[in-house]
């Protein structure tokens, strides 16, 4: 009787899946283009990141040799005071907030009545404006690096910031695998983080790497973490040559152009300005920008943006336009920015950090990227599907999963995928990705999708 019961139970399944079918047609769409689901086109996440052996071996050494006191400490504050890095006040911010309570505190002066010494009350408001903005202005200065510094920098963040710039450039790997870069220029390259991560993506392909940093200290160690901290040796990557500053001349192009964490440290949006237009007249393929996962590291990136995509240069030496290859799904306002209260769009990166003293365990680099491209292609594409950036956790349920994306439309939404809506073949996507990576979105499929106002 059980069995008797268990083949009617299945036979039941079959004809309401056989009416769900027939009453929701889905359209018949080859995303996949010959891929697993687990490996669909738009999965673009890593697995944990390990530094490169050479690499790993090399910082260790110069780390034991320097014997930084207090170390473990030091990596802590180094780590906790660039996480909270903000952007400097700029000069016109600064003065309207010093009129608004200038005539603020006037205002309650007239307010209390009486015979008022007008040049002993407006020297007191002075001093009270000047104490209020000293109080509540954050005091931003430049970092400099000395080798200690420069050490200490190494040990808390050079697993990190390599975990997230490779995560960042297996965007360009994995959607354009005919691009084989052969000149690499790193701006604000630090301890040369990017032309290792860019030689575990292409290898030998790359012929010239251009490392820039105004900082002689970390100069030295990037070329010391080369050798393997062996001056004598012959460094691991080859053509790779450091500088203090970009070149000169503004025809000269790169096929690769990157600055990680290097917007932040400059003072004011004026200069970051300059140098989003200095980096993009360099590029010849792709420029690839990539900060902290604050809100602050978001927004500078998304100025970038706007000044690429929205201004002009008075020269221009290359009339191919920039166009946005990721994260973001369009070209429209970021809707992270849109909304109250205002939260970063930023990925994370397991990896596994240097074998240092309470520092052992996997950890998390999260961060914020943007990928502009000069092409005039468009890119190939599916005829009748379109990709969403998932922004969130993907949370897998029974039978259906919930997708927070970024939208070609420029809107958050909350997607419930089923395969009865959606098809089984986007279902299983779903189940296989996860945050950062892109989800097919196959127009015409009714859809179970709620506007997100995060």
């Amino acid at each position: 009787l059980l069995i008797q019961r268990s083949v009617k139970q299945h036979n039941l399944n079959l004809l309401f899946q056989a009416i769900s079918a027939a009453t929701h047609p889905q359209p018949q769409v080859d995303f996949l283009k010959g891929e697993p689901h687990r490996k669909h086109p738009g999965v673009t996440n890593l697995k944990t990141l390990r530094l490169p052996e050479e690499l790993h071996v090399a910082a260790q050494s110069i780390i034991h040799r320097a014997q930084v006191n207090q170390l473990p400490e030091r990596i802590h504050k180094l780590t906790n005071f660039l996480w909270s890095r903000k952007r400097a006040v700029e000069d016109l911010t600064l003065r309207q907030k010093a009129v608004s309570l200038e005539k603020e505190l006037w205002e309650k002066a007239m307010q209390k009545g009486g015979d008022i010494d007008e040049q002993a009350m407006e020297d007191r408001i002075r001093r009270k404006v000047l104490s209020e903005l000293r109080r509540t202005t954050y005091h931003w200065a430049p970092t400099k690096y000395d080798e200690e510094l420069g050490v200490v920098y190494m040990a808390a963040r050079l697993a990190g910031g390599y975990a997230a710039v490779r995560r960042a450039l297996n965007e360009i790997k994995k959607r354009d695998p005919s691009f084989a870069p052969h000149t690499l220029l790193d701006f604000g390259s630090g301890l040369g983080t990017v032309v290792w991560a860019s030689h575990a993506c292409w290898g030998d392909s790359l012929k010239e790497m251009v490392c820039v940093d105004s900082s002689g200290p970390m100069n030295i160690l990037a070329e010391q973490l080369l050798k393997g901290d062996d001056e004598r040796a012959e460094p691991c990557i080859k053509q790779v040559y450091f500088r203090q500053f970009l070149p000169v001349s503004p025809k000269v192009q790169f096929d690769l152009v990157t600055a990680a964490f290097t917007l932040s440290e400059l003072p004011n949006v004026k200069d970051r300005e300059e140098a989003a237009f200095t980096l993009w007249r360099k590029t010849s393929s792709y420029l690839v920008l990539v900060e902290n996962g604050t809100k602050e590291g978001h927004q500078i990136l998304m100025e970038a943006r706007d000044t690429l995509l929205k201004k002009q240069e008075k020269t221009v030496y290359d009339s191919r336009p920039a166009s946005v290859f990721a994260p973001c799904s369009h070209e429209l306002v970021c809707p992270k920015l849109a909304h109250e209260p205002v939260t970063p769009c930023n990925f994370q990166q397991h990896y596994q950090p240097l074998s240092l003293p309470r520092h052992n365990d996997r950890q998390i680099e999260k961060f914020s990227y943007l990928i502009l491209r000069r092409t005039e292609a468009v890119e190939e594409g599916t005829k009748g599907v379109e990709w969403a950036r998932l922004i969130a956790p993907v949370l897998r349920r029974t039978r259906h999963v919930h997708c927070r994306m970024c939208c070609p439309d420029g809107q958050l939404q909350h997607m419930v995928v089923t395969a009865r809506k959606h098809s089984r073949d986007m279902y299983r996507c779903a189940r296989s990705s996860d945050w950062g990576d892109q989800m097919p979105i196959i127009r015409g499929v009714e859809e179970d999708v709620n506007s997100d106002s995060e």
